[in-house]
């Protein structure tokens, strides 16, 4: 059992808490039963799992594990009641053009965690091929994300890249992109994309940058009926990408 917080595994662990010790290490570290049991049943690339304790079930037999103390798992967690097992995980390297998805999510500039980890979900839950977060968007790893998507990280590629090469790419391919927007747009019920489409989700202050929205083939919004200023960018996402799913 490790028992030092200055075990030299224990600190590289840390660092995974952090972006830069993400992105450094091509790593990250995720927490509790359910997503640890999402990673090894979806065959992600598991360096070790973290337990405190002695006890493991039989599942993880197979997999590399490290036993810490309590203070160990405190120090890792990011929850404030840890379930004390956790879960080192590589970040797949994933090429957009190897792909050959035809209904992908795109995120611009998106900024708080929770979001971003919901859309992922509901990406997942709606069948989408891909998740594309482009400039300014959060961390996908980020532990918030990762609590919020609840495993989807493990069912579906997702990639950090360019969104402007990536609208590009749909292009070339055939696929049509939508953006959103308040302004030369159509409501969302007046799209019927069919079997292949890419959808930009953006900024919760300041949308999708107009120079992105520039390049879409149409721009889609949601009707406002009562006196709120506006949706939450996760809710939209999941409306919008059912209404073009043909749901």
């Amino acid at each position: 059992m490790i028992q030092s917080l200055q075990n030299t595994k224990v600190k590289e662990w840390k660092k995974l808490t952090t972006k830069k010790g993400r992105d450094k290490s091509g790593l990250f570290l995720v927490e509790g039963w359910h997503l640890t049991e999402e990673a090894i049943k979806a065959d992600a690339v598991i360096e070790a799992i973290i337990k405190e304790g002695v006890e493991l079930p039989s599942y993880m037999d197979a997999v590399e594990v490290h036993f810490v103390t309590e203070e160990i798992s405190l120090a890792l967690a990011e929850t404030e009641h840890t379930q004390g097992v956790f879960a080192v995980c590589r970040q797949p390297e994933v090429q957009f053009e190897s792909l050959q998805a035809s209904n992908i999510l795109m995120l611009d500039a998106i900024q708080d965690p929770g979001n971003i980890g919901t859309m992922i979900r509901t990406a997942d839950a709606a069948g989408m091929d891909a998740v594309i977060l482009g400039k300014g968007t959060a961390d996908p790893y980020n532990a918030k994300v990762l609590r919020s998507a609840q495993g989807s990280h493990f069912h579906l590629p997702i990639l950090k890249q360019d969104l402007f090469s990536s609208i590009e790419h749909c292009k070339e391919s055939g696929i049509p992109v939508y953006g959103t927007s308040l302004q030369g747009a159509v409501t969302y019920k007046e799209a019927k994309a069919g079997e292949k489409f890419a959808l930009i989700m953006g900024n919760e202050g300041a949308g999708v940058n107009n120079e992105l929205l520039a390049l879409t083939d149409q721009n889609l919004y949601i009707p406002i009926y009562g006196k709120s200023e506006s949706l939450n960018v996760a809710i939209a996402a999941g409306i919008l990408l059912y209404q073009l799913k043909g749901e």
